[in-house]
């Protein structure tokens, strides 16, 4: 079995956020079975994906698994997952995934990005929970719950340079969703080509900081859409590798954009 780790939402090796990506010939196979090979490839997310018959409304089944725990959403290895499809001729054009969280469409460009339509996730305030301050490192300005399918706690900081200085206490920062915390605030100069930033701690999913979640634009992209006025917006995930998404608000649905990058090939036994 083909074996393929994409680098995702960056357009060169070595950055963005990393994925597994296997393509199988029939039915998923047991769970445990899933779990070890995500657990075995270690990266953030491993996508596991096989083709449907034709005449239904999607073409490839796909589900994500992290070391740990199988997530309902994951952006950046449904990037990657697409990326194979379209680079090794596996699928042409548009491509529907069947997922636990709907059916999501992955569409390629001629300049080489891909552009995923996922639903927009619902934010709703809420008040600042006792000690997430201290377990940040930060202030929040404003709080959200970002409902089910994203399931982090959405955490408004005073400014870019507070985000890039977090060092946060992971493990208490558990407490507080059921995924973790985004930590986002406006860009301080967006001529540097983004209009806000973030960086995510997902620690109740073996992940202490995630290099690029596309997931997680599906609440940024609403958030400062709003606060910015304009529905296409640029973001910066400032983690240690980086990466670039492209956000495009289209009420119940969020376009997120980027590119991907094949970095390893090879064949799995187990």
């Amino acid at each position: 079995m083909r074996m393929r780790i994409v680098d995702a939402f960056t357009d060169r090796p070595f950055a963005g956020n990393p994925a597994g990506v296997l393509l199988l010939d029939d039915v998923f196979p047991d769970d445990d079975w899933l779990q070890n090979v995500a657990m075995e490839i270690n990266h953030a997310e491993t996508a596991f994906a096989h083709r449907l018959p034709g005449g239904g409304e999607a073409d490839w089944a796909l589900r994500w698994f992290t070391p740990v725990a199988e997530v309902a959403m994951c952006g950046h290895a449904t990037l990657a997952t697409a990326h194979v499809l379209h680079t090794t001729g596996a699928h042409e054009g548009a491509v529907r995934f069947a997922t636990r969280s709907g059916v999501l469409v992955a569409t390629p460009a001629a300049d080489g990005s891909i552009t995923l339509d996922f639903p927009t996730a619902p934010l709703t305030p809420v008040q600042i929970p006792a000690g997430v301050a201290e377990a940040l490192g930060a202030r929040p300005t404003a709080v959200f719950d970002t409902g089910p399918n994203v399931g982090d706690l959405l955490v408004e900081l005073a400014d870019e340079k507070t985000v890039l200085g977090l060092s946060p206490d992971h493990r208490s920062l558990g407490a507080y969703s059921a995924r973790g915390v985004i930590a986002t605030a406006r860009a301080e100069d967006p001529d540097l080509g983004y209009d806000f930033v973030s960086r995510c701690f997902f620690p109740n999913v073996g992940i202490d900081e995630d290099p690029v979640t596309g997931s997680a634009h599906t609440a940024l992209a609403p958030h400062w859409s709003a606060r910015l006025g304009r529905d296409d917006l640029t973001g910066l995930q400032a983690s240690r590798r980086t990466g670039l998404v492209r956000t495009g608000l289209r009420g119940t649905r969020t376009l997120l954009t980027g590119r991907a990058v094949t970095v390893i090939e090879g064949e799995l036994h187990g």
